[in-house]
């Protein structure tokens, strides 16, 4: 028994030095290698989104999840007729949804969203182009995602132009810009602003 403790430490300091000499320091600690996967899945499953589906026209709004931009499913209430011709009453409609607190199943899945309630879309006013959208503040005064997402969920609605670009403004004389969503502002719209051009 004795020799084989002996041999055990003989085998366990031979290993230290061979372990010194090779420049590698014995350690406890678990070697990094990165951070581990997200838990913030940002997909919600199938059940969760046939609970909290409701009846009217189906859309899709861009919420905040995980630092980007994703698109969730919604409805709004409009007549089916004014779904892909009024665009201001669909412009609405959908900062409305972007407005809303999401829903358990949402926030569940890392959902949330930056924007505010309280503003009204209207129409071009005189002078404007016939796709403006005039907006009760001016855009400029939203937060970086709450723009990104507005922009975003209007580019791929009827509320966009043929071009799939939004041109919004504030009340009164505030500037008209014309906004593009990128694929770059869907990932980092934190730090990346949506293109801007100056109409009017």
């Amino acid at each position: 028994m004795n020799r084989r403790r002996l041999r055990a430490a003989l085998l366990a300091t031979a290993l230290t030095g061979t372990l010194a000499g090779c420049g590698i320091r014995s350690t406890e600690v678990p070697t990094d290698f990165g951070p581990g996967p997200s838990r913030v899945p940002c997909v919600m499953s199938g059940s969760s989104i046939a609970s909290q589906s409701t009846s009217g026209v189906p859309v899709q709004v861009f919420l905040v999840c995980a630092a980007q931009l994703v698109t969730v499913d919604r409805s709004v209430r409009i007549p089916a007729e004014k779904a892909t011709s009024d665009r201001v009453r669909i412009a609405q409609a959908l900062l409305d949804e972007l407005a809303h607190t999401p829903s358990a199943p949402e926030k569940q899945a890392g959902f949330a969203t930056d924007v505010r309630g309280g503003t009204v879309v209207s129409g071009p006013a005189e002078g404007d182009p016939e796709d403006a959208l005039r907006f009760s503040s001016s855009p400029e005064d939203l937060s970086a995602f709450a723009l990104a997402q507005i922009v975003c969920t209007f580019a791929d609605s009827a509320a966009a132009g043929d071009d799939r670009e939004v041109i919004m403004g504030g009340p009164g004389d505030d500037p008209l810009r014309r906004y593009e969503c990128t694929q770059a502002v869907r990932q980092r719209p934190g730090t990346v602003a949506p293109p801007t051009e100056t109409v009017k």
